[in-house]
């Protein structure tokens, strides 16, 4: 979250930093900002298989340049009868899921970086000015703005009519939902360097659980953002700055009591949503991508983008999907008996729950998709880099 020259800094003002460990920081930052550890390996060519399954594209939109060149956390989101996304550029579109048929747009001054999350009527947005915007579901009238203290560079959490707001200066902000009156914060020191991003917040029974850069999972009461409980999740390890990051930057997913999370570079692990008592921790994955839970099983898209079930009691790989590796894949969307992800060249990929093997494959677009599959009534909703949202149905 803070700016290369902060490394710079950091890295020139450190006395004991050899030469060495500065050009390996450096040469993690440049990876890092032209796109991630995946660009140090081409993408993995797609190979030819029988699919077993079609993956057809029911409806094709565009929302003006979407994200544009730019890493965010634009995403689809569904309600309402309705799939909403949002530009950088303040363009923000409701369409009917069935058709893809335009319901209304909303033509803004702000620059949309993180959502839209749905409430009780409400889309909510966050921006990089560090502001939170709502509008109405049912036409996008603008209904309020609030300030937050940084860019928002994750999905706003809404529910139980607050909405929780997580900023890059490390900031939590709940927000209320009818009017954005601020009704508490929360802050806390973040360390010097840390990756672009944060995670979402979630809320697990009357907590608001959300990663931190320094490793650690924290819970805050709901209702008045008091601290409930703190759980170390990865710790710093290596020689260099960059091997050194453990930002907890992806967002963390719950079932069954407990919660799960995965690290930039200090592993996967488990707690007890009532106490964060540490149940398993897997120090050899690593993801920046993110993970997703149905029925107990437990999937993840790990740093060279090969795909993963892990065993939701240990954490150890139960089988593991390795031909799409280095194309910058998508937080896995469980449903069914399938996970979907999305790729750097517009192809969406399903594969089966059970093994892993891949059954189908579709290309939306020839452009990046970076947010995680939506599915809604047995369709997944993409929504790419460039503007293009999709809906999909697997036959």
């Amino acid at each position: 979250m803070r700016f290369i020259w902060a490394l710079l800094i950091a890295i020139g003002l450190s006395g004991c930093a050899s030469m060495e460990s500065t050009g390996e920081a450096l040469e993690g930052i440049k990876d890092y900002f032209l796109g991630g550890e995946d660009n140090a390996e081409p993408p993995t060519p797609l190979a030819e298989y029988t699919p077993e399954r079609d993956v057809e594209i029911l409806w094709k939109e565009s929302v003006d340049e979407g994200a544009g060149e730019k890493a965010l956390k634009l995403v689809p989101a569904v309600g309402g009868g309705k799939v909403v996304a949002a530009a950088i550029d303040g363009l923000v579109e409701a369409h009917r899921l069935a058709d893809g048929e335009l319901s209304w747009e909303a033509e803004t001054e702000y620059h949309f970086s993180g959502g839209p999350s749905i409430g009780e009527g409400t889309v909510i947005l966050g921006t990089s000015d560090a502001e939170v915007v709502a509008l109405r579901l049912e036409n996008g009238e603008k209904l309020w703005a609030a300030s937050v203290p940084g860019e928002v560079l994750s999905v706003p959490a809404v529910v139980r009519g607050a909405v929780i707001v997580r900023c890059t200066d490390g900031s939590i902000t709940a927000l209320n939902e009818k009017t954005g009156a601020k009704m508490w914060s929360y802050e806390r020191s973040v360390p010097t360097l840390s990756v672009r991003g944060t995670g979402a917040p979630i809320v697990v029974e009357d907590n608001v659980v959300f990663g931190e850069d320094n490793g650690k999972l924290i819970a805050l009461a709901l209702s008045d953002g008091k601290f409930s409980w703190e759980a170390s999740i990865s710790m710093a390890k290596g020689r260099s700055e960059i091997e050194r990051l453990v930002d907890l930057d992806v967002d963390p997913v719950a079932e069954g009591g407990v919660i799960y999370v995965a690290s930039y570079h200090g592993g996967v692990g488990a707690v007890a949503e009532l106490d964060g008592y540490l149940l398993w921790r897997n120090e050899q994955l690593s993801s920046s991508s993110g993970l997703s839970i149905s029925d107990r099983r437990l999937f993840l898209t790990d740093s060279d983008s090969n795909v993963l079930q892990l065993d939701d009691r240990s954490g150890v790989a139960l089988w593991k999907q390795k031909e799409l590796q280095y194309r910058k894949l998508t937080a896995p969307a469980a449903f069914d008996n399938y996970v979907a992800v999305g790729d750097l060249e517009g192809y969406v990929h399903l594969l089966s729950n059970s093994d892993g093997r891949q059954m189908g494959r579709v290309q939306v677009t020839d452009g990046p998709i970076d947010a995680r599959p939506v599915v809604a009534d047995g369709t997944v909703f993409v929504y790419a880099r460039d503007g293009t949202l999709a809906a999909l149905k697997v036959r």
